[in-house]
C-alpha cells in the first residue's frame, strides 16, 4: 500500500529508535549517553560480549562495528523480527499513536486474498497431523520412528501425514466452509488439465508444514512413502503465499536462535535439518527441494552475516557447492560470506550425528571453510600445472572468478590470498625432479613462492630498484648468511648465487666456497664478519635454525631484491648503450633480465618504501625488525 509523504517521518519523529531496538537487547549504560540519545549493546544480529551495536536516536539509525548490520526503526523490524514491511509500519504507527492510512481497494483486497488462503493452509495442516495418528499411517509413523523421531519432536516440527487417497483432504477443507477454487490457489489440490474434479496434490506422503518468517504456514513438503513414487519429495507449487525459491525451511526459529548466538547452518533437507536442530544445532536451515538461489543467499545474510553450508558428502553435494560458488561471488562482500562444510562421503548430518555424535558434527563446523578454499579446491583439484599455458590458464580462471566480486577491498583480498596459494603451489619443494609440477590442491605450509613472484610485502621493506649500494651491501650479506649457516639450501639457488659479485674480497671467498663447497680462510673471514653484524649474526630469523622452509623463502625474497638492484643499476645502461650500435650476443639475455626484474618490481603488492638517503644503521634497523617478525609469514599489513 501507498503511504501519503511524511507519515514514516512523523512515526520516527514520535517513536525513538532506542525504544523499539531496546526491546531487544540490554544497554551498556557506562558507554551509552542517554541525555543524547547515544546507546550502545552487543548486538543482537551475531554472538558477542562487546557492546560493539550503536543506536543513535537523533539520527534514528542503528549500526553494528562488528557485523555491519544497519539501518533505521522499519529495518531493525525487518531483519530482527522477520517482518514485511507494512507490518512494521503497523506497529510502529501504534507506538506513535498515529492511525495507519486507509489502503486503496486493490490493497486491501489483495491483502483479504492472502488472509483467506494463510486460513487454508492452516487448516490443512491441523488436518494432516491429525491423519499421523490413523491406521492408514502406520508405516509412515515406523519410518519415523526408525528416523529417531519422537513425540515432541512430531509436535515442534507439525510433521504429518497425507493418506493416499483422490480427495481426502479437499473433501475435508470443503466441509470446513473453504471454496474449491480457494483450495486450488492454495496449492492444496489441483484441477486436471482435461477438467474434472479437483484431487489432493500431497498423496501417500509424510508431510512438514513450512512457515515463513512470521510463522505462518504457506505450504507444505512431502516424502513420499513408496518407492516407486515419481518424486521422492514434492513441494506445494507456486502461489500467492509460496515462492520455493524465496523461502528457507525452519526460518522462523532459527533466525530467533541465530540472535542468541547459534550459528546460522543450511543443509539440505527438512530431515537433516530436524536432525540438527534436536541435536542442539538450533539455527539449521534448508532451501526448499532445489538449488540454493539468490533470493535464499540474500534472505541467509539478514540473518546472519556468514553462514554455514552444510553439504552432503555425495556427488549431489559436490555439485551444489560448485554451483554455489558461482552464485555467491557475484554477491559477497563485507557482512555477506559464506562458510563450507562437506560431510564424510556418503552422510549427511543425521547419519553423522547418529554415527558419531553432536561433537563430531560440532568439530566438522568448527573447520568450515570459506568461500575462497572451494574456489581454489575446484580449480586445482586433479590436475596438473607442468606447462606455462596450464598455470596461466589457471591464472586466468582465478582472475575472473575474483572480477566478479563487486567490493573493491574483498576483491583485493581475495587476489592476495589466491597469490599466497598459488606461491605454495608453484613452489620449488613442490616440483618433481623432472620440474614438473605436483597435482593441484592445498600445499603444506604457508607463505612459499612460486617461481614467477614473490610474497606480497615479503621483500624487504625499504628496499627499492634504486637502492644505496649500503641497502645493496646488507641484502646480500643476509643472502650469504643464510646460505652459510645451511648450506643444504645453496642447491635451491645455486644460479641466482652465481650471480651475485660481492665486492668485499672475504665474502667473494665465502660465495665460491659455498659454490664449490670448499673451505678458505677468507672464507671463514667472511662468515665471522657477518656473524658478527649485529644486524645479521645476531637476528632471530636467520641464525635459529627451526624453520628451514621460511629460510628459503626468505633467502629467495632477498635474491629477488639483489637482482631487481643490479638489473636497473647496471643492465638497462649496458642495454642502452648496446641499442646505440654496440650490440652484442649478450642483448637478449641483459634485456630478459631486465624484464624478469621488473615484472617483480612492478608487482603492485610489492610496496617498498625508504628513503634514497637512509643511513645503514637505520636500513638495518628495519632488516633486522622485518627478519626478527617473520613479516613474509603474516597477512599483508594494511
Amino acid at each position: 500500500m501507498s503511504l501519503p509523504p511524511g507519515f514514516l517521518d512523523e512515526i520516527r519523529n514520535r517513536v525513538p529508535i532506542s525504544r523499539v531496538i531496546g526491546k531487544k537487547v540490554v544497554w551498556d549504560l557506562r558507554k551509552s549517553n542517554q541525555a543524547r540519545g547515544d546507546w550502545w549493546a552487543p548486538c543482537p544480529f551475531h554472538q558477542e560480549k562487546s557492546a560493539s551495536f550503536h543506536c543513535d536516536d537523533q539520527k534514528g539509525y542503528y549500526y553494528c562495528f562488528g557485523c555491519q548490520a544497519k539501518g533505521d526503526a522499519i529495518g531493525f523490524l525487518r531483519d530482527h523480527d522477520g517482518m514485511e514491511f507494512i507490518e512494521a509500519v503497523k506497529l510502529l504507527a501504534a507506538e506513535a499513536g498515529l492511525t495507519m492510512p486507509e489502503p486503496d481497494p486493490r490493497a486491501r483486497e489483495k491483502t483479504d486474498r492472502r488472509t483467506r488462503l494463510l486460513n487454508v493452509t492452516e487448516a490443512a495442516s491441523r488436518w494432516f497431523r491429525l491423519q499421523l495418528q490413523t491406521g492408514a499411517a502406520a508405516a509412515a509413523r515406523d519410518y519415523l520412528t526408525r528416523r529417531g523421531l519422537d513425540g515432541p519432536a512430531l509436535d515442534r516440527f507439525e510433521i504429518g501425514f497425507a493418506p493416499d487417497s483422490r480427495s481426502a483432504l479437499t473433501a475435508a477443507l470443503r466441509e470446513k466452509g473453504f471454496a474449491g477454487d480457494q483450495i486450488v490457489e492454495a496449492g492444496m489440490s489441483a484441477r486436471p488439465e482435461g477438467g474434472g474434479a479437483a484431487y489432493d496434490r500431497f498423496r501417500g506422503r509424510i508431510v512438514f508444514p513450512i512457515r515463513d518468517g512470521q510463522n505462518r504456514c504457506i505450504g507444505f513438503g512431502g516424502r513420499a512413502m513408496d518407492p516407486e513414487a515419481r518424486a521422492k519429495y514434492l513441494n506445494s507449487p507456486e502461489t500467492p503465499l509460496f515462492d520455493k525459491g524465496r523461502n528457507l525451511y525452519n526460518l522462523g526459529p532459527a533466525r530467533a536462535a541465530v540472535a542468541k548466538g547459534a550459528r546460522l547452518i543450511v543443509a539440505e533437507g527438512y530431515m537433516d535439518v530436524i536432525a540438527l536442530v534436536r541435536a542442539g544445532f538450533e539455527g539449521a536451515v534448508a532451501p526448499l527441494g532445489t538449488a540454493i538461489t539468490e533470493e535464499q543467499l540474500r534472505l541467509m545474510w539478514r540473518v546472519a552475516p556468514e553462514p554455514v553450508i552444510a553439504l552432503d558428502g555425495d556427488a549431489a553435494g559436490q555439485r551444489a557447492a560448485q554451483r554455489l560458488i558461482d552464485l555467491a561471488l557475484p554477491l559477497t562482500g563485507p557482512g555477506q560470506a559464506l562458510r563450507f562444510v562437506v560431510l564424510p562421503g556418503g552422510q549427511d548430518p543425521d547419519d553423522l550425528i547418529k554415527a558419531a555424535g553432536p561433537g563430531a558434527m560440532s568439530a566438522l563446523l568448527d573447520q568450515a571453510r570459506p568461500l575462497l578454499d572451494l574456489l581454489w579446491s575446484r580449480e586445482t583439484q586433479g590436475q596438473v600445472f607442468d606447462s606455462p599455458e596450464r598455470r596461466a590458464a589457471l591464472d586466468r580462471r582465478l582472475a575472473e572468478a575474483v572480477a566478479r566480486i563487486p567490493d573493491e577491498v574483498t576483491r583485493k583480498h581475495y587476489a592476495e590470498d589466491i597469490r599466497r596459494k598459488q606461491w605454495a603451489l608453484f613452489s620449488p619443494a613442490r616440483q618433481r625432479p623432472g620440474g614438473a609440477y605436483q597435482k593441484g590442491g592445498a600445499a603444506p605450509g604457508k607463505g612459499r613462492r612460486p617461481g614467477n613472484g614473490p610474497p606480497a610485502r615479503a621483500l624487504v621493506p625499504f628496499v627499492s630498484p634504486h637502492m644505496p649500494e649500503q641497502g645493496k651491501d646488507l641484502l646480500e650479506g643476509a643472502a650469504l648468511l643464510i646460505c652459510a649457516l645451511r648450506p643444504a639450501m645453496v642447491a635451491q639457488a645455486e644460479s641466482r648465487l652465481e650471480r651475485l659479485q660481492p665486492q668485499d674480497p672475504d665474502r667473494a671467498a665465502l660465495l665460491h666456497d659455498l659454490l664449490t663447497q670448499g673451505d678458505s680462510p677468507a672464507g671463514r673471514r667472511g662468515l665471522e664478519t657477518l656473524r658478527r653484524d649485529s644486524h645479521l649474526g645476531l637476528t632471530p630469523a636467520i641464525i635459529e635454525r627451526k624453520d628451514d622452509e621460511a629460510a628459503v623463502v626468505m633467502l629467495l625474497d632477498l635474491l629477488d631484491k639483489l637482482e631487481v638492484a643490479r638489473a636497473t643499476t647496471h643492465e638497462v645502461p649496458r642495454a642502452e648503450t648496446e641499442i646505440q650500435g654496440e650490440a652484442d650476443e649478450g642483448l637478449t639475455w641483459r634485456i630478459s633480465q631486465i624484464a624478469r626484474a621488473r615484472h617483480r618490481a612492478e608487482n603492485p603488492e610489492m610496496e617498498t618504501s625508504g628513503d634514497m638517503n637512509e643511513d645503514r644503521d637505520a636500513m638495518a634497523a628495519q632488516l633486522s625488525d622485518w627478519l626478527s617478525d617473520q613479516i613474509w609469514r603474516k597477512p599483508p599489513r594494511r
